[in-house]
């Protein structure tokens, strides 16, 4: 583990190596769990106010459960996760022609339409964050769902925190990323010298 700034970071995250593959994986991380994406306090008033733009991108079923409870709920642990149609997708799922699940919100921020990317925790997955009192975790999650990006990581030798650079930046900072990059290195380093 290592310590920056607020943050206590799992070594895993520099060590494993991680990317996503898509096209084995068909993006099941959308549709399979026991609830859906974990959601910060001022994520669900920013997807409630987008939903006009991503209305239309959405499944009949989707449009259904959003209109019975809305976009968000909070799950048996307390959280607030985005709501889920029959137990399994992520409200803002749809399918390509190539049947793999992607995020509504996503697409509808690519083609700027909105101006948010999607929720910080889908876009830093397989990264998942705890916020204790006086410190946020950031771990990785493992899941049988995302054995192929293992594999794909480790054939292109791609760290968690290389691939997740993007998400990382966006919700911790750049001086934060630049922090753990040296880390990594100095890790790294002394790793291969022993």
């Amino acid at each position: 583990m290592f310590q920056i700034n607020d943050t206590v970071v799992a070594s895993d995250i520099i060590e494993e190596n991680f990317l996503c593959d898509l096209s084995v994986c068909k993006g099941e991380c959308c549709v399979e769990g026991d609830s859906g994406a974990p959601l910060e306090d001022e994520e669900v008033k920013i997807i409630e106010d987008l939903l006009p733009q991503v209305w239309d991108d959405l499944s009949p079923a989707a449009q259904t459960v959003i209109k019975e409870q809305g976009v968000a709920y909070k799950d048996t642990d307390g959280d607030m996760v985005t709501s889920i149609v029959n137990g399994k997708d992520c409200v803002f799922t749809y399918y390509d022609d190539k049947g793999i699940c992607k995020c509504a919100i996503e697409k509808a921020y690519r083609e700027g339409r909105v101006d948010f990317y999607k929720p910080i925790s889908c876009h830093l997955y397989p990264i998942r964050l705890q916020k204790y009192r006086d410190f946020t975790a950031v771990n990785y999650h493992r899941w049988r769902v995302c054995k192929a990006a293992v594999l794909l990581g480790n054939k292109e030798g791609l760290k968690i925190y290389q691939f997740l650079k993007e998400p990382l930046v966006r919700r911790f900072g750049e001086d934060w990323y630049k922090e753990l990059s040296l880390v990594a290195e100095e890790y790294n380093k002394v790793k291969s010298d022993k």
